[in-house]
């Protein structure tokens, strides 16, 4: 049960969703700014990106946000759910692109503290192929993820067991996106 009562039923509305229904003039910029990061036009596929929501989520162990992070990438990746499960247990032994892991680092790095984001891992993800967009966005969604998962422990939203209900989450978010709750 939320620390505060939310005004809707948990169980329709897990995790970040009821504090989202519960103050949407809050909601609605953090939808917007997750439908861009992880979801607009960009160079790191969709599932790239949720994949690295997934990981930094998976660092904080925040359990609603890993797991439906978890689902949306292994939905959108070629390799599904045992790289994602790669990837969270260790990225340096994941079967994934040098510039991918480079990425994951500086990922794992803001987890920690933005500031140690240095630039020797800056400059091992530009060796890899890393652009500035993707250096740059790799560190907002690390970021962000580190406040949205702040926001959904913090409130003490529901996590469901079922894994069904993150797999049916993940195909609306495929086809309607982070705008459409």
């Amino acid at each position: 049960m939320a620390h505060i009562e939310l005004g809707v039923d948990e169980n329709r509305f897990p995790g970040i969703n009821g504090p989202m229904a519960y103050r949407p003039e809050t909601g609605k910029p953090l939808s917007e700014l997750a439908e861009v990061l992880l979801r607009g036009p960009h160079t790191l596929s969709a599932g790239e990106r949720e994949l690295i929501a997934a990981y930094v989520s998976g660092l904080n162990e925040c359990t609603f946000c890993a797991t439906s992070h978890s689902a949306f990438a292994a939905a959108q990746l070629d390799e599904g759910r045992s790289l994602v499960d790669q990837v969270r247990a260790n990225p340096d032994t994941a079967p994934v692109s040098d510039k991918l892991r480079a990425l994951l680092a500086i990922a794992g790095a803001v987890q920690q503290d933005g500031r140690k984001v240095t630039t020797a891992l800056v400059d091992a993800a530009r060796e890899t192929g890393a652009t500035d967009l993707e250096i740059h966005d790799t560190v907002l969604i690390a970021a962000a993820f580190c406040m949205y998962n702040r926001y959904v422990d913090g409130l003490g939203t529901l996590a469901p067991d079922n894994p069904n209900v993150y797999a049916q989450a993940a195909q609306r978010i495929i086809e309607q996106g982070y705008l459409a709750r």
